[in-house]
């Protein structure tokens, strides 16, 4: 009888620690309603072979003024500027091998993104342009100096009176949030790393996948990658067993959003325009 018991609790306990560690936080999804109201746009409203490029101030007005809420992504210069910029290397959106955390806030006003004549934005420009119109997700880069980011962005935004809500692909800042912000609604990013051709270790890209470490920062709301979502069997039992908000990214065309938006309660949305608050939903 002992021995039929041990394999028992030892599943059990395993059972036990897994559950723990995927666990999203309490119940705040009544919270998260301004964001299920309209798509929320991918770094603005943006054609990179326009005149509003991506996380630029344009692409930000134009996102706002068409009622669409706002997903935007921030990590600091080398002097400590909250820069809104999404690669972790200029290489793509400016022509420049350097890392923006190698780079100071004038040496990157030098360069236009992509093929405008805009640069890279503070934060505090596009707080200044979107002056609370519509809710704002904001991603805290995982490189660079992300627990330096994740403060300064609490304190900055202490005084912002809009709508906004913070993630990141980075459990320990979510958990910060959670540690110094826990009014801050606070969102995991993932993705199926397993699958995705990330370079990390295997572990590593096992725990992400599988939101093993919800336990650091108990999420409102978990965005992930909607194409990997439905292969992912940790998903389908934290939608099963805990109550929490899920996003969809990136929603690429109308037949992507109609697919998802039964299964995601926000859907995050660039390279095409859909049909603004409430659509279809």
């Amino acid at each position: 009888m002992k021995k039929a018991i041990k394999p028992l609790l030892l599943a059990g306990g395993i059972t036990g620690l897994y559950l723990f560690a995927i666990a999203p936080g309490r119940d705040r999804r009544y919270r998260m309603r301004p964001y299920e109201e309209r798509p929320i746009a991918h770094r603005g409203l943006f054609d990179n072979r326009s005149d509003h490029p991506e996380n630029s101030l344009p692409a930000f007005r134009r996102a706002a003024e068409a009622g669409f809420g706002i997903e935007l992504d921030v990590q600091l210069t080398r002097d400590g500027r909250l820069a809104v910029f999404h690669d972790e290397t200029l290489r793509r959106m400016c022509g420049d091998s350097r890392r923006l955390s190698d780079c100071a806030w004038e040496e990157l006003q030098q360069l236009p993104l992509a093929y405008s004549d805009e640069r890279i934005p503070s934060l505090d420009q596009v707080l200044a342009v979107i002056g609370g119109r519509v809710p704002l997700i904001v991603e805290v880069k995982y490189h660079g100096r992300w627990k330096e980011a994740t403060r300064l962005l609490a304190e900055r935004m202490d005084h912002y009176e809009g709508e906004w809500c913070m993630e990141s692909f980075h459990p320990l800042a979510v958990r910060w949030m959670r540690k110094n912000r826990p009014q801050v609604l606070r969102g995991q990013l993932a993705d199926n790393f397993l699958k995705n051709g990330q370079k990390a270790p295997w572990i590593q890209r096992f725990l992400l996948t599988n939101l093993l470490g919800n336990w650091a920062g108990r999420p409102d709301f978990i965005a992930y990658n909607h194409v990997y979502a439905a292969q992912t069997g940790t998903l389908r039992v934290i939608r099963r067993l805990f109550p929490t908000e899920w996003a969809a990214w990136t929603v690429k065309s109308r037949q992507e959003f109609d697919r998802v938006k039964d299964r995601f309660q926000i859907i995050i949305f660039d390279s095409f325009v859909p049909g603004g608050k409430n659509d279809d939903k």
